[in-house]
């Protein structure tokens, strides 16, 4: 790969801010390639604990909520979201009803790889969530934050490939 430490610090940032795994990661600088880059963020992303996984969910949106502010992060976040495609009026007010008691419920926003899922599919996962203990679904969100963090480089880093 061919990019500056600054550059993947930056990506690094934009895809998961977790000042750890930031670190982490960057300190393998440089990677011969996007791929050496994913293992190292993927094993440095697992697990996650609770108050990074706190950390991270500080800079997402909820689902269904455009992103607020400019930036790497905020762009990616209003990618991810756009590619859901148009809802209907009734998916929307049923994952704005689901994120506000998902929210009651564990004390944090819902957090969902949304890539490559239907709004409706992200509905009936939010929906089966509900129902986890929070020990359950907290390992949930960590392994969500490390596929979004993941398809971020990769998107990020792909064409140095």
């Amino acid at each position: 790969m061919d990019v500056t430490e600054t550059t993947l610090r930056d990506g690094l940032a934009a895809s998961l801010s977790v000042n750890r795994w930031i670190d982490e990661v960057a300190a393998g600088y440089p990677y011969e390639s996007v791929a050496r880059l994913l293992d190292a963020a993927a094993e440095a992303a697992t697990p996650l604990s609770p108050a990074e996984i706190d950390e991270a969910i500080a800079h997402h949106p909820r689902i269904g909520e455009k992103p607020v502010g400019e930036g790497q992060a905020q762009s990616f976040s209003r990618d991810e979201q756009s590619a859901l495609g148009d809802e209907d009026a009734l998916v929307a007010a049923q994952i704005a009803a689901g994120n506000e008691a998902y929210e009651e419920r564990f004390g944090r926003v819902f957090i969902i790889r949304a890539a490559g899922r239907t709004r409706a599919e992200i509905l009936e996962e939010l929906t089966r969530r509900l129902e986890l203990p929070n020990a359950s679904e907290l390992e949930i969100v960590g392994e969500q934050l490390r596929e979004i963090a993941l398809l971020r480089l990769e998107k990020l880093f792909g064409a140095e490939a």
